[in-house]
C-alpha cells in the first residue's frame, strides 16, 4: 500500500514538474531594449568623416532614434533607406546585435575633387566618378578644379586624373588646383614652388608628370623651386620652361 502511494506520489510530482517546465519553455521572454548604435566603417582609412553622433542624429530627426526602443519592434530596413540617402554614404547595412545595439557598417563616398566652376557649379567628385553636393560637409584636402568646366568633362576627364593624383602620393601631396582653359587644356598648380605646370589635354598624364619629375630632381633641385613661372609639357620627349621675369 505504501509503495502504491508512493507512485501516485511520484507521479504526481512529475507530472507537475512537465506542466511547470512546458509553460516556462513557451513564456515569451520580456523584449529587449535597445542601448546604442555600434557604427562601423569599413574604408578605415578615411574614417572620421562619419561618426556615431552624426548617425544618431540623422536617426533622431527622422524620429527613427532607435535607443531605448524595443529590439523587437525596431526595424533595420527602415534605418538603412534613412542613411542611403546621406551624400557621403555609398552603401549601409543596418542590424541588431547579440549585445543589444543597433550596428551600423557603412561604405563612405570618398571625395577626390572640390569642382568651383566658371559657370558658378559647386560640388565635389567621389571615387566613383559621381557628384556629391558641395554642402557635404567633406574635411578631406583635396584639389581644387577650377576654370571651363562642365559636369560632363568633369566626369569623362578630370575623374580619371583625380583618380591618378590620389593613388599617387608624390602627386597627390603636390598638387593643389587643377586649372582648366576654354580650350580644355589644363594647368597644374603645385604647393611648393611659384610655377605653372602646363600639361596641355589631360591625357597621358602619367608620362607627362614622370618628366616633370625628373625635372623636378635633376634641375630645380639644383636651380631652385622659383627660377621657373611655367613648365610645358605638353608634348612628348620635351619640357618647355619660362624663366621668371625679374623685371
Amino acid at each position: 500500500m505504501l509503495k502504491k502511494i508512493l507512485r501516485t506520489l511520484a507521479l504526481l510530482l512529475v507530472t507537475v514538474y512537465l506542466l511547470v517546465a512546458v509553460t516556462a519553455f513557451n513564456r515569451k521572454p520580456a523584449a529587449a531594449t535597445c542601448i546604442g548604435i555600434e557604427l562601423v566603417i569599413k574604408d578605415t582609412a578615411y574614417a572620421g568623416f562619419i561618426t556615431p553622433q552624426e548617425i544618431a542624429s540623422i536617426f533622431t530627426k527622422k524620429k527613427l532614434d532607435p535607443v531605448g526602443k524595443s529590439m523587437d519592434k525596431i526595424r533595420t530596413s527602415e534605418l538603412e533607406k534613412i542613411l542611403v540617402t546621406q551624400p557621403l554614404i555609398d552603401r549601409v547595412e543596418c542590424y541588431k546585435t547579440p549585445s543589444h545595439k543597433i550596428g551600423v557598417e557603412v561604405t563612405q563616398r570618398i571625395p577626390i575633387l572640390h569642382v568651383i566652376s566658371s559657370q558658378g557649379e559647386n560640388y565635389y567628385l567621389d571615387n566613383k566618378g559621381n557628384v556629391m553636393p558641395s554642402n557635404a560637409k567633406c574635411t578631406a584636402l583635396v584639389p581644387l578644379a577650377t576654370g571651363s568646366i562642365d559636369k560632363s568633362f568633369a566626369v569623362s576627364d578630370l575623374y580619371p586624373f583625380g583618380m591618378f593624383l590620389r593613388q599617387d602620393p608624390f602627386w597627390r601631396a603636390q598638387i593643389e588646383q587643377i586649372h582648366v582653359l576654354s580650350d580644355g587644356t589644363v594647368e597644374l598648380v603645385p604647393r611648393v614652388g611659384n610655377h605653372i605646370i602646363y600639361i596641355g589635354k589631360p591625357e597621358r598624364y602619367n608620362w607627362k608628370l614622370k618628366r616633370v619629375k625628373a625635372f623636378y630632381r635633376k634641375a630645380l633641385n639644383k636651380v631652385g623651386w622659383n627660377k621657373y613661372e611655367r613648365i610645358n609639357v605638353e608634348f612628348d620627349n620635351q619640357i618647355i620652361c619660362t624663366k621668371v621675369d625679374k623685371e
